[in-house]
């Protein structure tokens, strides 16, 4: 007979304590069962508590595993119990000393990750909850030439906005009661294409004549749009786009002369602006001739490579009167494109990342001096380790194509068909042009098509 169903005296049991054992069988294997489910939660629990950890925490923990690394004191040698020859006191003296220096190897590197982590965090949560966002974009735009094609691209329109709100008297740029409303003075492309073998910086000069789309109206003192809108114009000037209708008047318009899918937009404040040069000590620009503006006088007062600060930036990059300047808008467009390359030269520099003063200052600086859309820590550094190791040669810088010379309504006019090459080779990520072939007399404004593409592929880029 089954042992089950037998007392300890081997006596036969009745069908009811069969039953009531089987039970009490199955309730010790779902309690067996239940414990152990228990015992892997609690192990679960104790993983996350300890994941959760703040990043301060964790390198507290850091720092205090890493002085008791630093302080622990070898074993005393009167404790051993054998005498030893002087080669093994001196093979056991190197082998202790190797293992201690690798204990603070292994701890040392361990602090500077959790630095990083919890620098990164916190500079991400701050930068991001400081930064004024601002709805900006229009990814489905039916001016969008291949939309798809340019997935993976990454294209930041960058305005310097000329607002005088705040402004000084000692800086010399006027202030909102006499110069109302803000003006988009600099107006640029930063292209890095999906392969990120390239970036091209395409700039507009602010008097490019334009058809200004029906756009919200803008609010600049309370970077906010109004419920009404401002009617389209067929014939306007580039900088009235972002004075009557902001970021997204702007972003409509530059979609439309180019195609390209913008996905990023950067707005800067010039007034704020020079508090990020005097962040990095200053910047280092070169002038073939001093900078002697008519309206803000002497800038720069020597050629060559010059050092400036915030104040003198700001002058630099808004001047437009510059005495041997071809035109007010090319002069200043060569100004900032070369301005800009200096300052990303400076804060990229070993002198401004490893110095966490000047690093937070400027991060300060950007996130009180910037406002926009899809911009943030980690959008830029994904960008950044996207770019790694891509040399200066690859970085070209463009003015869009126009035909030099202001027109009777004192607009620069763009050159269609060389327009039009430059933004499909931008999208379709082919050579540009050295020297674009002349308009014909019958040259008419188009956006830039996909034609050069093959099964909506990208080909690759050969030059810069």
């Amino acid at each position: 007979m089954d042992r089950l169903t037998m007392t300890d005296e081997l006596e036969a049991i009745d069908d009811a304590t069969i039953i009531k054992r089987k039970i009490d069988h199955t309730l010790a294997r779902f309690s067996a069962a239940h414990d152990e489910l228990e015992a892997e939660e609690a192990k679960k629990r104790e993983r996350r508590e300890r994941l959760a950890l703040r990043p301060a925490a964790l390198l507290e923990q850091t720092r205090t595993a890493l002085q008791r690394v630093v302080t622990t004191t070898d074993p005393d040698p009167a404790e051993e119990s054998a005498p030893q020859t002087r080669l093994q006191e001196k093979k056991e003296r190197k082998t202790k000393q190797t293992a201690k220096a690798g204990r603070i190897a292994a701890a040392v590197v361990a602090a500077l990750v959790f630095l990083s982590i919890g620098s990164a965090w916190g500079a991400q949560t701050w930068f991001d909850a400081k930064f004024n966002n601002v709805a900006s974009l229009d990814e489905d735009s039916t001016d969008i030439q291949d939309a798809a094609g340019q997935t993976g691209d990454e294209n930041f329109l960058m305005v310097g906005s000329d607002t005088r709100d705040g402004a000084a008297a000692e800086d010399g740029v006027g202030d909102a009661e006499g110069t109302p409303g803000a003006r988009s003075d600099t107006v640029m492309i930063a292209h890095v294409p999906a392969d990120r073998q390239r970036v091209v910086m395409v700039s507009f000069p602010r008097d490019l004549e334009i058809s200004r789309p029906e756009c919200k109206r803008w609010d600049p003192a309370t970077s906010s749009y109004k419920e009404e809108t401002s009617p389209a114009q067929k014939i306007a000037k580039l900088n009235t786009a972002y004075a009557v209708g902001g970021p997204q008047c702007v972003t409509k318009v530059i979609q439309q002369i180019t195609g390209m899918k913008i996905n990023h937009f950067v707005g800067i404040d010039f007034n704020g602006f020079k508090s990020m040069v005097d962040a990095v000590q200053g910047v280092t620009v070169y002038n073939e001739r001093p900078v002697d503006d008519e309206t803000l006088g002497m800038v720069i007062p020597q050629a060559g490579e010059v050092r400036i600060s915030g104040d003198q930036a700001l002058n630099y990059v808004r001047a437009r009167h510059v005495k041997g300047d071809p035109t007010s808008d090319y002069g200043r467009i060569k100004r900032q494109q070369a301005f800009l390359g200096a300052l990303l030269k400076t804060v990229m520099s070993k002198d401004v990342i490893l110095d966490t003063g000047k690093l937070s200052g400027f991060i300060d600086a950007f996130a009180k001096a910037t406002f926009g859309e899809n911009l943030g820590i980690k959008q830029m550094m994904t960008l950044a380790k996207s770019m790694r190791g891509m040399g200066s040669d690859k970085v070209k810088f463009l003015t869009v194509p126009t035909t030099g010379e202001a027109n009777k309504r004192g607009n620069e006019v763009l050159v269609q068909s060389r327009t039009k090459a430059v933004f499909e080779a931008l999208i379709n990520n082919t050579p540009l042009e050295e020297k674009a072939p002349a308009p014909p007399a019958s040259d008419t404004a188009s956006a830039p098509t996909s034609s050069a593409k093959s099964g909506g592929a990208k080909k690759s880029s050969s030059s810069g």
